[in-house]
C-alpha cells in the first residue's frame, strides 16, 4: 500500500512539473481569452484608446499611453500585464468588468515570458477593415437582409461586413452600396434596425471560433460596440420595442440579450435543446420569444431571465422539423413563424386556457403551404399582409399573404436560386429578397414582378478576369 502511495505523490508531481513548462500558445490559449474579454472594444471598427488587439502587430504595439503593450520575454515591462492585474480586486482592464480570472492572466504572462511567439494559421492571418476591405470575385450568399424604419436603407450580409444601399437606387438597379460595416465576423447571419433606425444590429461570428453582437450607428456607419459570446456564429438579433436591449440566439442553445447602453448581458437562458435561431419581444418588452432547431418556440419573461411557457404544441411529432424564424405581428402580441414543414403559421403568444397533451391550442391560423422549408417570415409595418421566403431543391419562393385570411395574394417571380432572407418596406409596396445565388432582388408586393436584381457588394473585376 505505501508503495502505490509514493508511486501516486510521484506521478501527481510529474504531472504538476508537465503543466509548468507546457507552452502556451497564442492561438488556442490566449487569443481566446482576449476574443472573448477584450476585441469588443479594441478592434479596427473600435479601437479603445487607440488600441487594437486583433493582430499581433498592433497587440504589440499598445495604444495611446505609447508605451509597449507587450515585450517579448519581459512580463514585468509589458503595460498589458499591468493593465489586466488587479490591485484590491479591481484592474484597469477589461474596463467597467470583472478582472481576468487568475488562471487567464497566468496563461498570458507565461506566453509573454515564453517570447511571445505567433502559431497562427495562415488560414487565419486575413484581417479586413475601412482601410483594407474585403474583395469579391463573385457574391456571397445572402443570410439577412433589413430595411430601415424610414425606407430609406436596405441592409443586406456580406463576408465580414454589411453592407448598406439607398432603396430608390436599389429598385432603380443601382448597386452603388452607401456605406460598408466592416468588423469581426466573417459571417453575418442577422441585421436588425433600431426602432428608430438610428442604429443597426448584426448578430454572425466565425463558425467553431467566434459568435458576435454588432451595434451600429447608422449615421456615422460607425461601430459603437461589439460582443463576443460562445465559440460559434450567432443568430436572430432582436430589438426591445423601446431600443433599450438587443437579444440574440446562440448555438450553444442558449438566448441572450444585452443592454444597448453598456453592452451588460441583462438576460440568459437555456432552456432550448438545440441552436437558437430568432428572437422577438412582446408589444411591451416585458417577454421575449424565441424558436430554434429544437422545434419549438418559447416564452420568456425579460426581467427575471425565466422560461415560461412553450408557445407551440409539446406533443411527440406534432412540430415537423426545426423553426427558422420569428415575427410580431407590430400591434398585437401575436407571433407570425416559419420553419422545416413549409407552412407559415400565427400563434398567439399568451396562453388563455390550461395546456393539454395534444393540443396546439396557441395556433391562430395556418398559411398555404410552401414548398420546402421557410427560412424568413415577416410582416408589414400595418400587419395586413405577412412574406415568406422558402427554398426547395435549389429554387427559391416567395410569397406575400394575407393575413387575416390567410389568402395568397402574390408570388414573387423570376426569383434565382434558393432564398433565406426577404422583407417588406414600411407601405410593403416591395419585397426585397436575397438567397444562395448572392443577388438581391427586389420585387413589386403586389404584382409579382420583379423590379431589379442586383450583386449588393463591390465585384474585384481583376479577380474575375483572373479566374
Amino acid at each position: 500500500m505505501c508503495c502505490l502511495f509514493v508511486g501516486a505523490v510521484v506521478v501527481s508531481a510529474d504531472e504538476s512539473a508537465d503543466a509548468d513548462t507546457a507552452t502556451v500558445s497564442f492561438w488556442n490559449d490566449v487569443r481566446p481569452i482576449f476574443q472573448a474579454h477584450c476585441q469588443g472594444c479594441h478592434q479596427p471598427a473600435k479601437k479603445g484608446g487607440e488600441y487594437d488587439m486583433t493582430s499581433l502587430e498592433n497587440l504589440f504595439k499598445g495604444g495611446e499611453s505609447e508605451e509597449a503593450a507587450i515585450v517579448p520575454g519581459d512580463p514585468a515591462g509589458s503595460n498589458l500585464i499591468g493593465q489586466i492585474t488587479p490591485s484590491d480586486g479591481a484592474a484597469e482592464m477589461p474596463k467597467n468588468a470583472k478582472p481576468l480570472t487568475d488562471a487567464d492572466i497566468a496563461k498570458i504572462t507565461k506566453w509573454i515570458a515564453a517570447g511571445a511567439k505567433d502559431d497562427t494559421p495562415e488560414s487565419a492571418r486575413r484581417r479586413f477593415d475601412s482601410d483594407n476591405p474585403p474583395t469579391y470575385s463573385a457574391a456571397p450568399v445572402i443570410t439577412a437582409v433589413a430595411i430601415s424604419p424610414d425606407g430609406n436603407l436596405v441592409a443586406v450580409s456580406g463576408y465580414h461586413e454589411v453592407l448598406l444601399h439607398e432603396t430608390d437606387k436599389l429598385i432603380a438597379g443601382d448597386a452603388t452600396n452607401a456605406g460598408r460595416l466592416i468588423g469581426m465576423s466573417e459571417r453575418i447571419e442577422s441585421v436588425a434596425f433600431s426602432p428608430d433606425g438610428k442604429m443597426l444590429a448584426v448578430a454572425g461570428g466565425s463558425p467553431g471560433r467566434l459568435g458576435e453582437l454588432q451595434i451600429w450607428n447608422v449615421a456615422d456607419r460607425a461601430m459603437v460596440f461589439s460582443n463576443a459570446v460562445t465559440f460559434d456564429t450567432c443568430y436572430g438579433a432582436s430589438w426591445s420595442p423601446d431600443g433599450k436591449l438587443v437579444a440574440f440566439g446562440c448555438p450553444d442553445n442558449t438566448v441572450r440579450a444585452i443592454r444597448v447602453e453598456d453592452g451588460k448581458q441583462v438576460l440568459f437562458n437555456g432552456a432550448h435543446n438545440d441552436w437558437v435561431l430568432d428572437t422577438v419581444f412582446s408589444v411591451k418588452g416585458t417577454n421575449l420569444v424565441t424558436v430554434s432547431r429544437d422545434r419549438s418556440m418559447k416564452l420568456m419573461e425579460v426581467a427575471t431571465e425565466r422560461f415560461i411557457d412553450n408557445v407551440t404544441s409539446i406533443t411527440p411529432g406534432a412540430l415537423k422539423g426545426g423553426l427558422h424564424a420569428v415575427d410580431r405581428d407590430p400591434a398585437k402580441d401575436e407571433l407570425l413563424i416559419g420553419g422545416s414543414d413549409g407552412v407559415p403559421k400565427i400563434y398567439r403568444m399568451f396562453r388563455e386556457q390550461d395546456r393539454k397533451i395534444g393540443d396546439d391550442f396557441n395556433l391562430i391560423r395556418k398559411f398555404p403551404e410552401m414548398p420546402g422549408r421557410v427560412f424568413d417570415v415577416s410582416y408589414s409595418k400595418d400587419g395586413k399582409k405577412i412574406v415568406a421566403g422558402s427554398s426547395y431543391n435549389g429554387n427559391g419562393h416567395v410569397h406575400v399573404f394575407e393575413t387575416e385570411s390567410g389568402k395568397k395574394l402574390a408570388e414573387m417571380k423570376d426569383v434565382d436560386g434558393a432564398i433565406y432572407t426577404a422583407a417588406f418596406n414600411p407601405d410593403a409596396t416591395i419585397v426585397v429578397s436575397g438567397g444562395f445565388s448572392g443577388n438581391l432582388l427586389v420585387h413589386d408586393a403586389a404584382t409579382g414582378e420583379r423590379k431589379s436584381i442586383v450583386v449588393p457588394v463591390p465585384l474585384d473585376k481583376t479577380q474575375i478576369a483572373n479566374k
